[in-house]
């Protein structure tokens, strides 16, 4: 972290035996991934925990869409229909694109840090913005979609990451493959036509919802009595089209879009009685 030469004369070398130990194996190579190639690269056990946090919810999230429920043959794109698991699987199509381009020009850095940054928005806007619609049976063409759609992605993305973080991967790839990651073929853009930006204005507006709750310290289940989305008319298509995810995400009651000249969407919320101050 000094920025100076490890050294045998110096006495500074560490050697990567008690670090597997404590970290992973995993953790310590995302350290070593993250490093351009060509530039010099400090030691550092903070990346490696982040390392192993990534590691971690791979596993986790891997758990938790297979928990979801079993799909009924395997994962087609034709069985996406939903316009929103669409624009989520070409916003994977552009990473699976970026990240195989930096891998044929051995810029391994740029590879992980693509796939690192759309699989946490992956987790954790994504996933919550459609994980109602895959527990509702009473839509089973929306759920079969959105099943469907984080199936197609999860095995997407455990192949991104297998060169890089080839434990976790290996372990959540065989809970539902007979055969190793490693072997499998490297992804493809899935290429259902999706609009990248069509579910943007959507997440936005759950994200001011989940701000509010938080800021009334009130559980992010809290209901929402009414949800007023002042948006330009640019969003307005998309925000109806995603209007049901969201108000499943954000346990809300009744949306309504309001056009407006503003660059930005603005939401007003409204929590139910007894829910905040």
């Amino acid at each position: 972290p000094d920025r100076k030469k490890m050294s045998k004369s110096k006495g500074n070398v560490v050697t990567p035996m008690a670090l597997f130990d404590s970290y992973g194996t995993d953790a310590v190579r995302y350290w070593a991934a993250s490093a351009r190639p060509g530039v010099d690269t400090a030691f550092s056990e903070d990346q490696m925990k982040v390392g192993r946090k990534l590691a971690n919810k791979i596993l986790n999230i891997t758990r938790f869409v297979h928990g979801l429920g079993e799909l009924p043959g395997p994962a087609r794109a034709a069985d996406v229909t939903s316009p929103i698991d669409h624009s989520m699987l070409a916003r994977l199509d552009r990473v699976v694109l970026e990240a195989t381009e930096a891998f044929t020009e051995f810029d391994y850095a740029r590879a992980l840090e693509r796939t690192e940054a759309y699989f946490w928005w992956f987790c954790d806007d994504y996933t919550e913005l459609v994980k109602g619609r895959a527990y509702d049976t009473d839509d089973p063409d929306g759920r079969l979609s959105a099943l469907t759609a984080l199936h197609l992605a999860l095995d997407t993305l455990l192949r991104l990451f297998a060169p890089l973080l080839p434990f976790a991967t290996e372990e959540a790839w065989r809970w539902s493959h007979p055969t190793s990651v490693h072997g499998a073929t490297w992804p493809e853009p899935i290429a259902t036509g999706g609009d990248t930006e069509l579910i943007m204005p959507t997440l936005e507006a759950l994200a001011q919802v989940r701000r509010t709750k938080t800021e009334a310290k009130v559980s992010q289940r809290a209901e929402v009595a009414d949800l007023v989305v002042t948006a330009p008319s640019a969003s307005r298509t998309a925000l109806e089209i995603g209007s049901a995810d969201l108000r499943q995400a954000g346990s809300i009651r009744a949306v309504t879009i309001v056009p407006s000249d503003a660059t930005a969407i603005s939401c007003t919320v409204t929590l139910a009685a007894g829910d905040g101050d």
